[in-house]
């Protein structure tokens, strides 16, 4: 649990901006926003696809710190293959399924390593495994997925298995945070989907937490994406969950 005060960069250091948009023009936009203020920028699936690589390297030739959320999930040589080359991007962060296994994430690992020993001058990524979706139930954890149990359950065997396969972290529920941390260690990294500010609209995420409330269970980073994206002002968005979470 969060105990000492945050200054404002480092508020915003917490602070992953899902970059959620159909084209590099969309996201341009609110970059041109959110300038100066020094949070990650998450490029999801749906930008990553449409705007490729480039738009990746532009963003670090930028400065910005760079979660890739591609949730690589395959045979582990295929996704030994693909850590390599995300590692070789230059990105901070990068993430893949722990449903793939302990293989499969030893091999994401071992493609890091391969494209650090090829070029030194690389950052070395954080990697963290993805454990249970912010959207999924506990129905739907049984009943669709197919594992029995609780979704607490669940993430604390994902995260000890990720763990043991080297990984840095997890992307889990804030409610999941402190069972991680109890679980794997208090240097075991959080990343927290589901964060929505006070009065906010849920959408489409069913294990949700305020920013406040998210730092306070002791995450290290949250992703928000509509509430600033979508908001009328999204620098006053941003700004305004920074300035929750120096008050917390």
């Amino acid at each position: 649990m969060s105990t000492t005060a945050l200054s404002r960069e480092q508020a915003a250091a917490k602070v992953m901006v899902a970059l959620d948009y159909p084209d590099a023009a969309s996201a341009e936009k609110l970059l041109e926003q959110l300038q100066g203020i020094p949070c990650y920028m998450k490029v999801g699936m749906q930008l990553f696809y449409a705007a490729g690589p480039d738009f990746v390297r532009q963003l670090k030739e930028r400065g910005y710190r760079v979660f890739l959320d591609v949730k690589m999930h395959d045979i582990p040589n295929t996704v030994k293959g693909g850590a390599g080359s995300i590692a070789k991007l230059g990105v901070d962060m990068f993430n893949v399924h722990a449903a793939g296994g302990r293989d499969m994430m030893e091999a994401a690992m071992d493609g890091v390593e391969e494209a650090l020993a090829a070029d030194p001058a690389l950052p070395r990524p954080t990697v963290i495994a993805v454990t249970q979706l912010t959207s999924t139930s506990e129905e739907m954890l049984n009943d669709e997925i197919g594992i029995p149990g609780t979704v607490e359950e669940a993430v604390a065997r994902y995260a000890l298995l990720a763990i043991a396969s080297g990984l840095d972290g997890v992307v889990a529920s804030p409610h999941e945070v402190q069972l991680v941390k109890d679980t794997c260690g208090p240097s075991f990294q959080t990343v927290t989907p589901g964060i929505r500010p006070s009065g906010s609209d849920v959408g489409d995420q069913t294990r949700i937490m305020t920013p406040q409330d998210a730092l306070r269970a002791g995450t290290d980073y949250m992703v928000i994406g509509r509430p600033i994206t979508q908001a009328a002002d999204p620098r006053a968005a941003i700004e305004s969950i920074i300035e929750e979470l120096i008050q917390a």
